[in-house]
Protein backbone atom coordinates (compact mmCIF):
# COMPACT_ATOMS: atom_id res chain seq x y z
CA UNK A 1 0.00 0.00 0.00
CA UNK A 2 2.63 2.47 0.82
CA UNK A 3 4.21 2.08 -2.70
CA UNK A 4 1.60 2.10 -3.94
CA UNK A 5 0.82 5.77 -2.56
CA UNK A 6 4.31 6.82 -3.43
CA UNK A 7 3.77 6.29 -7.04
CA UNK A 8 0.35 7.81 -7.05
CA UNK A 9 2.04 10.79 -5.61
CA UNK A 10 4.67 11.34 -7.38
CA UNK A 11 2.91 12.08 -10.85
CA UNK A 12 0.99 14.65 -8.83
CA UNK A 13 4.20 16.23 -7.20
CA UNK A 14 5.44 16.29 -10.90
CA UNK A 15 2.05 17.84 -12.62
CA UNK A 16 2.46 20.58 -9.97
CA UNK A 17 6.34 21.15 -10.80
CA UNK A 18 5.92 21.50 -14.63
CA UNK A 19 2.60 23.97 -13.48
CA UNK A 20 5.01 25.95 -11.23
CA UNK A 21 7.58 25.86 -13.68
CA UNK A 22 5.38 27.16 -16.88
CA UNK A 23 3.91 29.57 -14.59
CA UNK A 24 7.05 30.87 -13.62
CA UNK A 25 8.30 31.01 -17.17
CA UNK A 26 4.79 32.79 -17.83
CA UNK A 27 6.03 35.57 -15.68
CA UNK A 28 9.42 35.75 -16.76
CA UNK A 29 8.03 36.44 -20.27
CA UNK A 30 5.85 38.85 -19.17
CA UNK A 31 7.89 40.63 -17.24
CA UNK A 32 10.55 41.26 -19.78
CA UNK A 33 7.99 42.63 -22.39
CA UNK A 34 7.10 44.78 -19.87
CA UNK A 35 10.93 46.00 -18.96
CA UNK A 36 11.05 46.27 -22.60
CA UNK A 37 7.92 48.62 -23.18
CA UNK A 38 9.59 50.44 -20.47
CA UNK A 39 12.64 50.74 -21.71
CA UNK A 40 11.86 51.24 -24.96
CA UNK A 41 8.48 53.64 -24.70
CA UNK A 42 9.07 55.99 -26.79
CA UNK A 43 9.08 53.82 -29.98
CA UNK A 44 5.77 52.04 -28.72
CA UNK A 45 4.56 55.72 -28.38
CA UNK A 46 5.52 56.34 -32.00
CA UNK A 47 4.06 52.93 -33.18
CA UNK A 48 0.57 53.83 -31.45
CA UNK A 49 -0.72 55.86 -34.24
CA UNK A 50 0.05 52.97 -36.61
CA UNK A 51 -1.74 50.30 -34.24
CA UNK A 52 -5.02 52.31 -33.68
CA UNK A 53 -5.27 53.22 -37.21
CA UNK A 54 -4.79 49.34 -38.18
CA UNK A 55 -7.12 48.22 -34.89
CA UNK A 56 -10.06 50.38 -36.27
CA UNK A 57 -9.69 50.29 -40.05
CA UNK A 58 -8.18 46.61 -40.10
CA UNK A 59 -9.46 44.49 -37.53
CA UNK A 60 -12.60 45.78 -35.95
CA UNK A 61 -14.27 45.35 -39.60
CA UNK A 62 -13.15 41.88 -39.78
CA UNK A 63 -15.85 41.29 -37.57
CA UNK A 64 -18.42 42.28 -40.25
CA UNK A 65 -17.38 39.87 -42.59
CA UNK A 66 -20.48 37.74 -41.54
CA UNK A 67 -22.68 40.09 -43.62
CA UNK A 68 -21.55 37.60 -46.34
CA UNK A 69 -23.36 35.35 -45.59
CA UNK A 70 -26.52 37.32 -44.38
CA UNK A 71 -28.95 39.15 -46.60
CA UNK A 72 -27.96 42.42 -44.85
CA UNK A 73 -30.14 45.11 -44.10
CA UNK A 74 -29.07 48.12 -42.35
CA UNK A 75 -32.66 48.50 -40.00
CA UNK A 76 -32.02 45.05 -38.43
CA UNK A 77 -28.51 45.19 -38.46
CA UNK A 78 -26.01 42.46 -38.11
CA UNK A 79 -27.26 40.77 -35.67
CA UNK A 80 -31.05 40.55 -36.90
CA UNK A 81 -30.41 40.18 -40.90
CA UNK A 82 -31.27 36.57 -41.98
CA UNK A 83 -28.89 34.52 -43.15
CA UNK A 84 -28.55 32.65 -46.86
CA UNK A 85 -25.46 31.22 -46.11
CA UNK A 86 -23.34 30.78 -49.53
CA UNK A 87 -26.04 32.24 -51.72
CA UNK A 88 -24.20 35.90 -52.58
CA UNK A 89 -20.99 34.04 -53.28
CA UNK A 90 -22.66 31.25 -55.83
CA UNK A 91 -24.62 34.38 -57.43
CA UNK A 92 -21.17 36.09 -57.81
CA UNK A 93 -19.39 32.79 -59.32
CA UNK A 94 -22.34 31.70 -61.69
CA UNK A 95 -22.42 35.70 -62.67
CA UNK A 96 -21.88 35.83 -66.58
CA UNK A 97 -18.91 38.99 -65.79
CA UNK A 98 -17.39 36.81 -63.64
CA UNK A 99 -14.77 35.45 -65.64
CA UNK A 100 -14.45 38.68 -67.48
CA UNK A 101 -13.35 40.35 -64.23
CA UNK A 102 -11.30 37.74 -63.47
CA UNK A 103 -9.03 37.98 -66.90
CA UNK A 104 -9.36 42.13 -66.74
CA UNK A 105 -8.00 41.98 -62.96
CA UNK A 106 -5.53 38.96 -63.80
CA UNK A 107 -4.10 40.64 -66.82
CA UNK A 108 -3.51 43.98 -65.20
CA UNK A 109 -1.94 42.89 -62.04
CA UNK A 110 0.21 40.83 -64.51
CA UNK A 111 1.42 43.51 -66.84
CA UNK A 112 2.22 45.17 -63.19
CA UNK A 113 3.65 42.32 -61.91
CA UNK A 114 5.51 42.10 -65.08
CA UNK A 115 6.78 45.33 -66.07
CA UNK A 116 6.07 47.66 -63.08
CA UNK A 117 7.94 45.88 -60.37
CA UNK A 118 11.35 45.71 -61.91
CA UNK A 119 11.26 49.23 -62.48
CA UNK A 120 12.14 50.83 -59.32
CA UNK A 121 14.80 48.22 -59.11
CA UNK A 122 16.53 48.91 -62.66
CA UNK A 123 15.79 52.86 -61.83
CA UNK A 124 17.90 51.85 -58.60
CA UNK A 125 20.48 50.25 -59.74
CA UNK A 126 20.58 53.32 -62.59
CA UNK A 127 21.03 55.58 -59.88
CA UNK A 128 23.68 54.13 -57.51
CA UNK A 129 25.39 54.12 -60.57
CA UNK A 130 25.59 57.63 -60.89
CA UNK A 131 28.55 59.54 -59.46
CA UNK A 132 27.66 63.11 -58.92
CA UNK A 133 25.52 63.44 -55.67
CA UNK A 134 24.03 66.77 -57.03
CA UNK A 135 22.85 65.11 -60.64
CA UNK A 136 21.66 61.87 -58.28
CA UNK A 137 20.07 64.10 -55.61
CA UNK A 138 18.00 66.02 -58.66
CA UNK A 139 17.46 62.99 -60.64
CA UNK A 140 15.58 61.46 -57.39
CA UNK A 141 13.37 64.92 -56.84
CA UNK A 142 11.80 64.58 -60.37
CA UNK A 143 11.01 60.97 -60.07
CA UNK A 144 9.46 61.39 -56.63
CA UNK A 145 7.44 64.04 -57.95
CA UNK A 146 4.82 62.34 -59.22
CA UNK A 147 4.02 60.04 -56.44
CA UNK A 148 2.31 62.79 -54.57
CA UNK A 149 -0.25 63.89 -57.71
CA UNK A 150 -3.66 62.07 -57.22
CA UNK A 151 -5.04 60.00 -59.86
CA UNK A 152 -7.44 62.62 -60.59
CA UNK A 153 -4.25 65.25 -62.24
CA UNK A 154 -2.59 62.14 -63.48
CA UNK A 155 -5.98 61.53 -65.94
CA UNK A 156 -5.89 65.44 -67.08
CA UNK A 157 -2.78 64.86 -67.82
CA UNK A 158 -3.10 61.70 -69.76
CA UNK A 159 -6.03 63.44 -71.40
CA UNK A 160 -4.00 66.50 -72.39
CA UNK A 161 -1.80 64.32 -74.04
CA UNK A 162 -3.61 61.42 -75.37
CA UNK A 163 -7.09 62.94 -76.33
CA UNK A 164 -8.76 62.74 -79.59
CA UNK A 165 -9.79 65.73 -80.11
CA UNK A 166 -7.50 68.17 -77.54
CA UNK A 167 -4.36 65.70 -77.63
CA UNK A 168 -0.84 67.20 -77.54
CA UNK A 169 0.06 63.89 -79.59
CA UNK A 170 -2.91 63.88 -82.30
CA UNK A 171 -2.51 68.30 -82.74
CA UNK A 172 1.17 66.94 -83.60
CA UNK A 173 -0.39 64.18 -85.90
CA UNK A 174 -2.83 66.85 -87.69
CA UNK A 175 -0.29 69.14 -87.93
CA UNK A 176 1.72 66.59 -90.27
CA UNK A 177 -1.39 65.38 -92.07
CA UNK A 178 -1.10 62.14 -90.21
CA UNK A 179 -4.35 60.13 -89.13
CA UNK A 180 -5.16 60.68 -85.34
CA UNK A 181 -5.04 57.61 -82.87
CA UNK A 182 -8.09 57.81 -79.99
CA UNK A 183 -5.74 55.98 -77.45
CA UNK A 184 -8.24 56.67 -74.63
CA UNK A 185 -11.01 54.76 -76.18
CA UNK A 186 -9.35 51.88 -77.78
CA UNK A 187 -9.61 48.52 -75.67
CA UNK A 188 -6.03 47.65 -77.02
CA UNK A 189 -4.35 50.52 -75.60
CA UNK A 190 -6.33 50.69 -71.91
CA UNK A 191 -4.09 47.88 -69.98
CA UNK A 192 -1.02 49.44 -71.08
CA UNK A 193 -1.70 53.29 -70.57
CA UNK A 194 -2.70 51.73 -66.60
CA UNK A 195 0.55 50.10 -66.68
CA UNK A 196 1.99 53.06 -68.06
CA UNK A 197 0.62 55.42 -65.86
CA UNK A 198 1.39 53.49 -62.87
CA UNK A 199 5.37 53.32 -63.60
CA UNK A 200 5.34 56.92 -64.42
CA UNK A 201 3.79 58.00 -61.13
CA UNK A 202 4.84 55.29 -58.48
CA UNK A 203 8.62 54.10 -60.08
CA UNK A 204 10.39 56.91 -58.02
CA UNK A 205 8.99 56.84 -54.89
CA UNK A 206 9.85 52.43 -55.11
CA UNK A 207 13.35 53.18 -55.50
CA UNK A 208 13.14 54.39 -51.61
CA UNK A 209 13.75 50.72 -50.53
CA UNK A 210 15.65 49.65 -52.70
CA UNK A 211 18.19 52.11 -52.35
CA UNK A 212 18.54 51.82 -48.74
CA UNK A 213 18.76 48.20 -49.62
CA UNK A 214 21.71 48.87 -51.35
CA UNK A 215 23.25 51.55 -48.85
CA UNK A 216 24.34 48.52 -46.74
CA UNK A 217 26.58 47.01 -48.86
CA UNK A 218 29.84 46.58 -47.47
CA UNK A 219 32.40 49.04 -49.86
CA UNK A 220 34.78 46.22 -49.37
CA UNK A 221 33.28 43.93 -51.62
CA UNK A 222 32.74 46.30 -54.74
CA UNK A 223 36.48 46.93 -54.08
CA UNK A 224 37.04 43.05 -53.76
CA UNK A 225 34.76 43.07 -57.32
CA UNK A 226 37.80 45.51 -58.71
CA UNK A 227 40.42 43.99 -57.98
CA UNK A 228 39.22 40.71 -59.79
CA UNK A 229 38.85 42.89 -62.43
CA UNK A 230 35.10 42.99 -62.36
CA UNK A 231 33.69 45.85 -64.88
CA UNK A 232 30.09 48.02 -63.63
CA UNK A 233 28.18 45.75 -64.77
CA UNK A 234 29.76 42.50 -62.88
CA UNK A 235 29.48 44.42 -60.16
CA UNK A 236 25.70 45.68 -60.52
CA UNK A 237 25.36 41.94 -61.16
CA UNK A 238 27.15 39.70 -58.78
CA UNK A 239 27.53 42.51 -55.92
CA UNK A 240 24.44 45.02 -55.91
CA UNK A 241 21.63 42.69 -57.14
CA UNK A 242 22.49 40.12 -54.20
CA UNK A 243 22.37 42.82 -51.97
CA UNK A 244 19.07 43.35 -52.80
CA UNK A 245 17.55 40.07 -53.33
CA UNK A 246 15.92 39.76 -49.87
CA UNK A 247 13.90 42.87 -49.35
CA UNK A 248 12.83 42.05 -53.57
CA UNK A 249 11.72 38.40 -52.17
CA UNK A 250 9.80 40.22 -49.69
CA UNK A 251 8.32 42.60 -51.91
CA UNK A 252 7.58 40.03 -54.72
CA UNK A 253 5.60 38.11 -51.76
CA UNK A 254 3.37 40.87 -50.58
CA UNK A 255 2.67 41.99 -54.20
CA UNK A 256 1.32 38.30 -55.05
CA UNK A 257 -1.29 39.21 -52.06
CA UNK A 258 -3.17 41.63 -53.68
CA UNK A 259 -2.59 40.47 -57.22
CA UNK A 260 -6.71 40.99 -57.41
CA UNK A 261 -6.10 44.61 -55.82
CA UNK A 262 -5.49 46.66 -59.28
CA UNK A 263 -6.55 49.71 -57.78
CA UNK A 264 -10.21 51.54 -58.02
CA UNK A 265 -9.13 55.16 -58.91
CA UNK A 266 -7.01 54.81 -61.42
CA UNK A 267 -8.90 52.18 -63.39
CA UNK A 268 -12.62 54.22 -62.61
CA UNK A 269 -11.37 57.11 -63.94
CA UNK A 270 -9.85 55.72 -67.26
CA UNK A 271 -12.86 53.65 -67.95
CA UNK A 272 -15.06 54.93 -70.47
CA UNK A 273 -18.11 52.69 -72.52
CA UNK A 274 -15.93 51.94 -75.69
CA UNK A 275 -13.53 50.18 -73.07
CA UNK A 276 -16.11 48.96 -70.44
CA UNK A 277 -15.19 45.24 -71.16
CA UNK A 278 -11.68 45.78 -70.71
CA UNK A 279 -11.63 48.05 -67.78
CA UNK A 280 -14.13 46.34 -65.52
CA UNK A 281 -12.21 45.10 -62.63
CA UNK A 282 -13.43 43.53 -59.45
CA UNK A 283 -13.03 47.19 -57.29
CA UNK A 284 -14.92 49.09 -60.01
CA UNK A 285 -18.01 45.93 -59.67
CA UNK A 286 -18.38 46.21 -56.26
CA UNK A 287 -18.30 49.67 -56.25
CA UNK A 288 -21.28 50.14 -59.65
CA UNK A 289 -23.14 46.88 -58.44
CA UNK A 290 -22.75 46.82 -54.37
CA UNK A 291 -22.11 50.10 -53.24
CA UNK A 292 -24.09 51.94 -55.66
CA UNK A 293 -27.24 49.65 -55.61
CA UNK A 294 -27.16 49.24 -52.05
CA UNK A 295 -26.29 45.35 -52.14
CA UNK A 296 -23.94 45.46 -49.43
CA UNK A 297 -23.55 41.39 -49.01
CA UNK A 298 -22.84 40.56 -52.24
CA UNK A 299 -19.70 43.29 -52.54
CA UNK A 300 -18.83 41.87 -49.00
CA UNK A 301 -18.95 38.26 -50.10
CA UNK A 302 -16.79 39.51 -53.39
CA UNK A 303 -14.07 41.37 -50.88
CA UNK A 304 -13.76 38.11 -48.84
CA UNK A 305 -13.38 35.99 -51.76
CA UNK A 306 -10.20 38.68 -52.67
CA UNK A 307 -8.87 38.60 -49.45
CA UNK A 308 -9.15 34.66 -49.52
CA UNK A 309 -7.31 34.21 -52.86
CA UNK A 310 -4.81 37.01 -51.22
CA UNK A 311 -4.42 35.13 -48.47
CA UNK A 312 -3.30 31.62 -50.54
CA UNK A 313 -1.05 33.54 -52.57
CA UNK A 314 0.88 34.62 -50.08
CA UNK A 315 1.09 31.95 -48.09
CA UNK A 316 1.89 29.84 -50.98
CA UNK A 317 5.03 32.44 -52.37
CA UNK A 318 6.23 32.13 -48.54
CA UNK A 319 6.54 28.11 -48.45
CA UNK A 320 8.25 28.37 -51.84
CA UNK A 321 10.42 30.80 -51.25
CA UNK A 322 11.34 28.79 -47.93
CA UNK A 323 11.72 25.37 -49.16
CA UNK A 324 14.21 27.15 -52.22
CA UNK A 325 16.33 28.94 -49.37
CA UNK A 326 15.12 32.43 -50.07
CA UNK A 327 14.03 34.74 -47.22
CA UNK A 328 10.07 34.38 -46.50
CA UNK A 329 7.69 36.51 -44.53
CA UNK A 330 7.76 34.25 -41.65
Amino acid sequence: MKELETVQIEPKNRRASRKASASGKSKTKRGRLWADMVRDKYLYVLALPGLIFFIIFKYIPITNLVIAFQEYSPYFGVLGSPWVGFEHFIRFFSNNDFWMLLRNTLAISFLSLIFFFPAPIILALMLNEVRSSLYKRTIQSLVYIPHFLSWVLIYGLTYLMFSQSEGLFNKWFMSMNWETVDILSDPNYFWAMLTAQSIWKEVGWGTIIFLAAIAGVDPQLYEAAVMDGAGRFRRMWHVTLPAMRNVIMILLILRLGTILDTGFEQIYLMMNAPVTHVAEVFDTYVYRVGIRQGEFSYSTAIGLFKSIVGVIMVVTANRLARRYGQESLY
